[in-house]
């Protein structure tokens, strides 16, 4: 049966120590559970209270993080900015890499002048003699002060060269025989060989005055000072602003068939920079190659203005970097350049490398170190392919190996968003997939957009000295006139000589003289 103590008490039992129970100190059993359901819910509140702070706590600190990652990377950013704006002179980086490593072999430091084997650089021996000087030997030796000296019966000749200056005008009176046109009502008159008709100054200071502007990139009132002290040819800086327009205008025929040329050509080089019109940002175009360059000023740099220049279907190669707005020319085939990459890939790297090291992800630097390897690999190929060093029929070999390394090098995700943008451009075949190693299959074109930078750069200095334009039709000289003196320089034809003969002969003429075959 049953044990005699109760597990549990009666339904009508009351204990008598209820208000006062000796085991709770003399306290009451109601007063107590009271508090101690009380204190229960208190505690679940507290709990509750602690677990929102915990929470809040939790996303403070992954707030905060965020913050400092962004932090490390905008400080990176404007570190690597800086450096690239004030760069340290060669002198100051010879001494810190001197002071880094004082055991480096001086036998590996550069030597100075020319690489070993360069042929010597000796002016050339003039082709004629205008005048003869006798000069008597010394008496006293120029050197010592010894007077007594033995003379030699031997001649030494020493050949000076120097310019003579003729600082006066050469004036031609050209007198013509008129005749009377009924339809124009007045007496007319023909142009003789090297006269400009209704001007008072020539061609041939008109092409100068014009060339030492575009070419060799003087001011205006340097161009009127230049011929005020040297030739004695006054006049005022506005005719020679008006010999540019004179210019552009005889020149917009041959500048549009350029345009013309450009289009039919098997491989362009693009790009473009900076401009200002009273003020006004605009762009500098450039499209061009070997044998041709062309220039346009406009306010946009939109898909539009690089469909102007080379049409909407353009059946060769085209060079760029990886701007989009050249997608809409719809090239035969595109390069694009792989010194923008390799460059990109390198200041990618450094703005890494200037994190603490928490903030800096390995993975991405090992990125940026194995694609500007296998790009630069890619251009020394290319060079020796064009050297014939290595057989053209290797190329279709080569160009898959490089693919296949792309793929290799890119096949992970990146945890830096810059370097994951740039493995994305890489892997993508809309942007820069298929234009990595389009150089290994045509000969004449080059991996790199050099040819335009450098083409560009010309531009890009008179830029600093004009800070632009100030109205469109000073932009549109801009685009003419350097557009043709630079094709005529890649044309193998002076400047100056084939600005003479724009100023003095028609279109036609001008047109035969610029290039070497004007079909």
């Amino acid at each position: 049966m049953g044990s005699s103590r109760y597990k549990h008490p009666p339904w009508n039992f009351q204990c008598p120590y209820e208000h006062s129970c000796p085991h709770l100190e003399g306290l009451s059993t109601h007063w107590v559970f009271k508090e101690y359901q009380t204190s229960y819910d208190e505690n679940l509140e507290h709990w509750r209270v602690r677990d929102d702070l915990q929470g809040e706590l939790d996303n403070a600190l992954r707030y905060i993080k965020e913050l400092e990652k962004d932090n490390e990377e905008l400080k990176a950013k404007v570190k690597t900015l800086h450096r690239r704006q004030f760069k340290c002179s060669k002198k100051s980086k010879k001494k810190t890499s001197e002071n880094e490593d004082d055991t480096t072999d001086s036998s590996k430091k550069k030597k100075r002048g020319a690489p070993y084997g360069h042929p010597g650089w000796f002016r050339q021996k003039p082709d004629h003699i205008d005048r003869t000087v006798i000069v008597p030997p010394p008496e006293v030796c120029p050197n010592c002060g010894c007077d007594d000296l033995t003379h030699i019966e031997d001649l030494k000749d020493h050949l000076q060269e120097d310019i003579v200056f003729q600082p006066r005008p050469y004036v031609t009176n050209f007198r013509h025989h008129q005749a009377f046109c009924p339809r124009c009502n007045r007496a007319v008159v023909q142009s003789s060989k090297g006269e400009v008709l209704n001007s008072h100054i020539g061609p041939t200071t008109k092409a100068a005055a014009v060339y030492l502007r575009y070419g060799l990139r003087i001011p205006y009132r340097k161009v009127r000072e230049l011929f005020n002290v040297f030739f004695n040819m006054s006049f005022v800086p506005a005719s020679a602003m008006a010999f540019d327009r004179t210019a552009t205008r005889k020149g917009v025929p041959i500048y549009r068939d350029l345009k013309e040329k450009l289009r039919a050509s098997a491989v362009v080089h693009c790009d473009e920079t900076y401009w200002r019109e009273d003020g006004v940002g605009h762009y500098v175009w450039y499209a061009g190659n070997d044998d041709l360059a062309f220039f346009h000023i406009n306010r946009h740099r939109s898909s539009q203005v690089a469909q102007s220049i080379l049409g909407n279907s353009f059946d060769g190669v085209l060079t760029t970097d990886g701007y989009a707005a050249y997608n809409a020319v719809n090239p035969k085939d595109r390069q694009t350049c792989l010194a923008h990459l390799i460059r990109k890939s390198k200041e990618i790297k450094q703005e890494i490398l200037q994190r603490r090291p928490r903030f800096q992800d390995r993975q991405s630097i090992r990125f940026c170190d194995s694609i500007p390897a296998l790009l630069s690999k890619a251009c020394d190929i290319g060079d020796k392919f064009i050297v014939n060093k290595i057989p053209k029929n290797l190329s279709g070999a080569f160009e898959r190996r490089m693919v296949s390394a792309v793929n290799t090098i890119c096949m992970t995700k990146l945890s830096d968003k810059k370097a994951e943008t740039l493995r994305c451009r890489l892997i993508d075949p809309n942007k820069e997939y298929n234009r990595l190693f389009t150089f290994l299959k045509y000969p004449e074109v080059q991996p790199t957009n050099n040819q335009a930078e450098r083409s560009l750069r010309d531009i890009v200095i008179f830029r600093k000295i004009c800070f632009g334009t100030r109205s469109p039709e000073g932009s549109y000289s801009h685009s003419v006139l350097p557009s043709l003196i630079l094709t005529a320089k890649r044309q193998g034809t002076h400047p100056l000589s084939f600005l003479q003969t724009l100023f003095s002969s028609d279109t036609a003429v001008a047109q035969q003289a610029l290039y070497n075959d004007s079909s």
